[in-house]
């Protein structure tokens, strides 16, 4: 279990060379773990393979197309959640002391609720925790799911492996309707309500 959940980690983060060049044992792993379900080891080798066809800076600029433009496809587990309210940072301060109480300290910047965060985390619990803990936030993976689906990316199959793990049923692809318009969907994603009415509407 360890290893998939390291290779999970690793398939979702930002694309470096060193991690192209993983792939291969990322995909034996995939292929061996009793825990991936076989339509699932599909779409994840799939993944594997286009991640490694293209060149490296093509792969990270469609990374970050995919991850960091918009809030509906953010790996960031409590922004689905809370937002930027101040839940966030008290939930998160939460799970950095749950890594505490197991003996683990964030050797990098990025913020706890980050999903390859957690796996990473999970890579070294037992399983019973592990599903525990995907079951706890498994809306919220499935709502990955769906964005990632709706913008038929690759990327999904990690999410749907999640979910089965978690005992969940993984999304059905033909229900999610797919975004026609990437900047339409971006526009969706980051709206927020403007802080002042518009002065012509009751004029």
């Amino acid at each position: 279990m360890t290893l998939l959940f390291k290779a999970f980690s690793a398939l979702l983060s930002y694309p470096t060379a060193e991690m192209r060049q993983a792939l291969p044992e990322i995909a034996d792993v995939v292929r061996g773990s009793t825990l991936v379900a076989s339509r699932e080891r599909t779409s994840l080798l799939a993944l594997i393979e286009e991640i490694g066809s293209d060149d490296l800076l093509a792969a990270q600029e469609h990374y970050v197309d995919l991850f960091d433009r918009g809030r509906a496809l953010s790996l960031h587990l409590f922004e689905h959640l809370h937002g930027e309210s101040r839940d966030r940072g008290s939930a998160m301060v939460q799970l950095k002391q749950l890594y505490a109480a197991a003996g683990f300290e964030l050797a990098t910047p990025e913020l706890p609720d980050y999903l390859p965060v957690v796996l990473e985390y999970l890579s070294v619990r037992d399983l019973a925790e592990t599903r525990e803990m995907l079951m706890d936030c498994a809306d919220i993976l499935r709502t990955i799911a769906k964005a990632l689906i709706a913008r038929r990316s690759r990327y999904a199959a990690v999410l749907q492996a999640l979910l089965v793990i978690a005992g969940e049923k993984p999304v059905d692809a033909a229900t999610v309707s797919p975004v026609k318009d990437r900047s339409e969907a971006l526009d969706r994603d980051w709206f927020e309500q403007p802080a002042f009415a518009d002065p012509t509407e009751h004029s």
